[in-house]
């Protein structure tokens, strides 16, 4: 893991959740951005581990990251970020408690990162963050809403072409194992269902 200084996606991805017309919001923004430092992450390097402590929240530039967890022996892919995205191991981050789940690269992947203590300040004392923050928690919360009925209601078929429909970019950039295990399908299912749709 190393860092890197230069520009980012980060200001125009804050811009689309808070009123960019307010100026100060806009004055406020420009404020929190400089708290936000760049690290690399190398492919296959972790973010966080299971049962260390998240120690970042993070954008991700560009790359792709794997959350993921481990179930007798096997590990099970519970989320796929890509760029233009944020993520973070967030429980363990706000509680500084052990993750319960691991965040690994599956790509050279560049992240702009924050710390708690001045995660918790931006909230407290920037209303644009604090805007940002509430607008990306209640967007993530109808999205994690979604996945897990389609989990109940989708068949495995249903479920590939919505994710082929809404996220074309995983299926380009993700492999395959990956993708099957995103979408609680086995790897040999979910290469029948891209023959028949192909």
């Amino acid at each position: 893991m190393k860092t890197l200084n230069d520009s980012s996606a980060l200001t125009t991805y804050m811009l689309s959740f808070i009123d960019s017309s307010n100026t100060r919001c806009a004055e406020q923004l420009g404020e929190a951005l400089k708290v936000f430092k760049v690290v690399i992450l190398k492919k296959n390097e972790f973010l966080v581990k299971e049962a260390q402590v998240c120690a970042h929240f993070c954008f991700l530039e560009s790359g792709i990251l794997q959350h993921a967890i481990e179930i007798a022996g096997e590990e099970k892919t519970t989320y796929l970020a890509l760029r233009n995205s944020v993520t973070s191991s967030l429980s363990s981050f706000l509680n500084q408690i052990p993750s319960r789940k691991s965040i690994k690269a599956l790509a050279d992947s560049k992240l702009w990162v924050v710390d708690l203590k001045s995660f918790k300040d931006l909230i407290i004392h920037n209303e644009a963050f604090s805007q940002f923050y509430h607008n990306l928690i209640e967007k993530q919360i109808c999205l994690i809403d979604d996945y897990r009925i389609d989990l109940l209601t989708l068949s495995p078929e249903d479920r590939y072409n919505k994710l082929l429909l809404t996220e074309p970019k995983l299926l380009q950039e993700v492999p395959l194992h990956y993708l099957a295990s995103f979408l609680g399908i086995s790897s040999r299912h979910m290469s029948r269902i891209r023959k028949n749709i192909k």
